[in-house]
């Protein structure tokens, strides 16, 4: 048995979540008041059988100890193994550790293949017709799908599943990845993307770690990732950088924008030092992340309203997040005082009204190299915290 699996059978599901709220058995269940959203009306129920939990309501989520740990007190996997094993006794010897490096090699592998499998339905499947044409919409040609290794997901609920399950991989490894989710009321796995455009996300290496999945309806949510895995920490991916690494250090500047598209345009325009933030929110990990590359920062998210309140995040986070150094500067009077400032040049692109990154890569790409050179600067390595 695993560390992971023995944490699993020692660690009580029922304790653990009622020092974050009260729990009352229904049956074999229980129930309280969902700790992640306020509510009256309980609709969080625990599985003490299967040492699960889901929540019904706003939040529409669910997992096992570890999942609730990581989300309730904002760990990575690792922190929330590392303190669950502590409670539990469970010790995490290199034994463990293989086994770890195992999993995510597993990991790896099966979401590799589900990217081919989506990859070859988006090429031939007669269900991918709309997705075809709405990528022929957005002008993306055919070498850059085949690049990003875009795919489609069948409007179905298990074609993913029954497809990595006939290729030897088992439902432990693709609920692992992200790929498939587990209802525990039906007691039933199903495809966790459905009828949508699929981008795998990457990291450094190349190696898909997830996806994200756009709809081709009026469905919500329009753009769905993979959840949180071993592989996956949204706030630590950078859409695209194993692609535009090279193109950052060159350039010594990158790009921010704000979505898969943003990215995908750019680089089939040639602007190959563009990266994506996977959302609205630049977080500290994603910027140390760039600085490696580079100390140019140029923010271009969407000229809408919600784009503007990031931005200005995006700036409070680079302030806080990023390296800093002590320069010589001459006072007012004469003298020579060391000052700490800002180990980066932050700027930002003034986008069109109603236009965002790929609206304006697509049209206009001579508008975007504008842009961008002229971006508004914000201060030579600025010194403000």
């Amino acid at each position: 048995m695993s560390a992971i699996d023995e944490i699993k059978a020692r660690a009580n599901v029922i304790d653990l979540i009622s020092r974050y709220t009260p729990l009352k058995r229904a049956g074999s269940i229980y129930k309280g008041l969902c700790p992640f959203h306020n509510e009256r009306t309980p609709s969080f129920v625990v599985y003490p059988n299967s040492g699960t939990w889901h929540c019904f309501g706003s939040c529409g989520t669910g997992g096992d100890v570890f999942s609730f740990l990581m989300r309730k007190e904002n760990l990575d996997f690792r922190e929330a193994l590392e303190r669950l094993a502590q409670e539990t006794g469970v010790s995490l010897e290199e034994q463990e550790q293989e086994q770890d490096r195992t999993q995510k090699a597993a990991l790896y592998e099966v979401n590799e293949a589900a990217a081919r499998y989506f990859h070859d339905l988006l090429l031939h499947h007669a269900q991918a017709a709309p997705a075809r044409a709405y990528l022929e919409r957005r002008n993306l040609d055919a070498m850059t799908a085949d690049s990003f290794q875009i795919g489609f997901s069948l409007d179905q609920w298990s074609g993913l599943r029954d497809y990595l399950s006939s290729r030897g991989f088992g439902l432990d490894i693709q609920l692992a990845a992200g790929l498939v989710k587990r209802n525990e009321q039906r007691e039933s796995i199903y495809d966790a993307f459905r009828n949508r455009v699929t981008i795998p996300i990457r990291d450094r290496q190349g190696r898909v770690i997830g996806f994200g999945g756009r709809v081709l309806d009026d469905s919500q949510p329009k753009y769905l990732n993979t959840a949180e895995t071993a592989l996956f920490h949204k706030s630590h991916v950078v859409f695209g950088i194993d692609r535009a690494q090279t193109a950052i250090r060159d350039a010594d500047q990158v790009v921010i924008v704000e979505g898969y598209m943003d990215v995908i345009a750019a680089h089939q325009h040639g602007f190959e030092n563009v990266v994506a933030c996977m959302g609205t929110a630049l977080t500290p990990e994603q910027l140390r992340q760039l600085q490696r590359y580079t100390h140019n920062f140029v923010l271009a998210l969407d000229a809408d309203a919600a784009g503007q309140a990031a931005t200005i995040r995006g700036l409070n986070q680079a302030r806080q997040s990023l390296t800093r150094v002590s320069k010589p500067v001459l006072s007012p009077g004469g003298r020579v005082q060391m000052m700490e400032r800002l180990d980066a040049t932050l700027r930002i692109i003034s986008m069109p009204d109603g236009m965002d990154p790929d609206d304006v890569v697509r049209r206009d790409p001579a508008l975007w190299q504008q842009l961008v050179a002229r971006a508004c600067a914000l201060g030579a390595r600025m010194a403000r915290a």
